[in-house]
C-alpha cells in the first residue's frame, strides 16, 4: 500500500505545473511577489488521512478556520458556516460535542489554541474578541467586547479593545499574546488575568512594524514570531515585545506553529490566497519547516483541492512534530498529515 502511495505521489508530481521550479523570467509579477525566496528546498515526503473527521449526518463543516488539540489528543476545529461553531473530536476524528452553541463572541471564526492546562481558546475576527473556554466548554475569560450595532473601532489601538484579532498564544507563565490583527497591526500583552502589560507594532513595513500580524506562536524560552503576512515575512520579538529578527524567505506566512520541546521546530505555510486565483496558487501552498533561527529544513505540498494537497492553510496545529492537523480554507475540510522524519544537520 504505501509503494502504491508513493507511486501516486510521483505520478501527481509529474503532472502538477512546475511554476515552482520555473525560471524567473516566465512568471508574472505577481506570482513573483508571491513565491517564497527561497530555492532548492528539500521535500518532505508526507501522507494524508482519508476520511478522518466524522461528522454526524446533516452536521457539515464550511471554512476550515482552526484546528487545535488538547493533552489527550482530542482535536477542536473553528468553522465558518451558516453560522460560527466551535467542535469537539477525540483523538480518532470521532465527532464528541459542540462548545459555545450561540455564544454571544462567536461571529467569524479566525483562530483555535489550546493553553498547557488544556483550555481552548477561540480568537474571534467579527465580535473583536478572544474567549478562553476551560476544558469542560464553560466561559472563563473573555478579552475584547463585542461592538454595538453602528459602533466604530477606535482611530488609535487601546490597551482593551481589539480590531479584527487573528490569534493567541501563551508564554510559560502564561502571559497571553494577541495577534491584532487586520485593523490595529500589533501584539499585545497582558498577563495570565488578562491585564494589560505591553503592545509592540504600528502599521508599516519596517523593523518591529506589521502589515496583517495573522499568525502568532511562542517558543519554550517566551520569544514571539508573529506571521506578518502582508509583509511576507516572520518577525521575532522577545518576551517583551523588543524586536529581534527578521525571517522572509518563505512566503506570506498565514499559519505558524512550534512544536514542544526538547527541540522545538516551527512551520509555516506560504497558503495559496483565497480568491482561487489559479496563478497564484501555482507558486504558493507550501509549508516550511524550519530551526527557530529560521533555518530552512524542508518544504512540503502544494495548493490544490484533492487529498494531499492544501486548500488554504489557516491553521496548523503541531503538538506532534512529525503528525500534523492543517484546516484550510478553500476546501472546508481539516487534513491529518504524517510527515517523515527530517534529518538535522550535523
Amino acid at each position: 500500500m504505501h509503494k502504491k502511495i508513493c507511486l501516486l505521489w510521483a505520478a501527481l508530481a509529474c503532472a502538477m505545473p512546475q511554476f515552482a521550479q520555473a525560471p524567473a523570467e516566465t512568471l508574472t509579477p505577481a506570482q513573483l511577489n508571491a513565491r517564497a525566496k527561497a530555492r532548492n528546498v528539500p521535500e518532505i515526503r508526507f501522507e494524508s488521512a482519508p476520511n478522518f473527521l466524522k461528522l454526524p449526518p446533516n452536521l457539515h463543516l464550511g471554512e476550515g478556520i482552526g484546528v487545535a488539540t488538547n493533552s489527550k489528543g482530542h482535536i477542536f476545529v473553528y468553522t465558518r458556516s451558516q453560522a460560527t461553531r466551535l467542535f469537539e473530536f477525540d483523538a480518532k476524528g470521532t465527532y464528541l460535542r459542540e462548545i459555545g452553541e450561540g455564544l454571544y463572541g462567536f461571529a467569524f471564526a479566525h483562530a483555535v489554541r489550546v493553553d498547557s492546562q488544556d483550555n481552548i481558546w477561540a480568537v474571534d475576527e467579527g465580535s473583536n474578541m478572544v474567549i478562553k473556554f476551560n476544558p469542560e466548554g464553560r466561559v472563563a475569560m473573555v478579552l475584547g467586547r463585542r461592538p454595538e450595532p453602528g459602533e466604530l473601532a477606535p482611530e488609535t489601538p487601546e490597551p482593551y479593545t481589539f480590531n479584527r484579532p487573528t490569534d493567541v498564544a501563551w508564554d510559560a507563565m502564561g502571559n497571553i499574546f494577541v495577534s491584532d490583527g487586520y485593523g490595529n497591526s500589533r501584539v499585545v500583552k497582558y498577563d495570565k488575568n488578562g491585564r494589560f502589560i505591553a503592545s509592540v507594532g504600528s502599521k508599516g513595513n519596517a523593523p518591529g512594524q506589521l502589515n496583517l500580524p495573522h499568525t502568532i506562536a511562542t517558543d519554550a524560552q517566551g520569544n514571539v514570531y508573529v506571521g506578518d503576512r502582508s509583509n511576507s515575512r516572520i518577525e521575532v520579538f522577545d518576551n517583551g515585545l523588543a524586536f529581534k529578527a527578521i525571517y522572509d524567505n518563505v512566503g506570506a506566512p498565514w499559519a505558524l506553529c512550534i512544536t514542544p520541546g526538547p527541540h522545538q521546530v516551527l512551520y509555516s505555510s506560504n497558503s495559496n490566497p483565497d480568491n482561487n486565483n489559479s496563478q497564484i496558487e501555482a507558486v504558493t501552498g507550501e509549508i516550511y519547516k524550519m530551526e527557530l533561527d529560521g533555518t530552512i529544513l524542508g518544504k512540503f505540498g502544494h495548493a490544490g483541492k484533492k487529498l494531499g494537497e492544501f486548500g488554504t492553510v489557516h491553521e496548523i496545529d503541531c503538538r506532534n512534530e512529525n503528525q500534523l492537523l492543517v484546516s484550510e480554507i478553500t476546501t472546508w475540510r481539516v487534513q491529518k498529515l504524517t510527515l517523515d522524519p527530517v534529518r538535522r544537520p550535523q
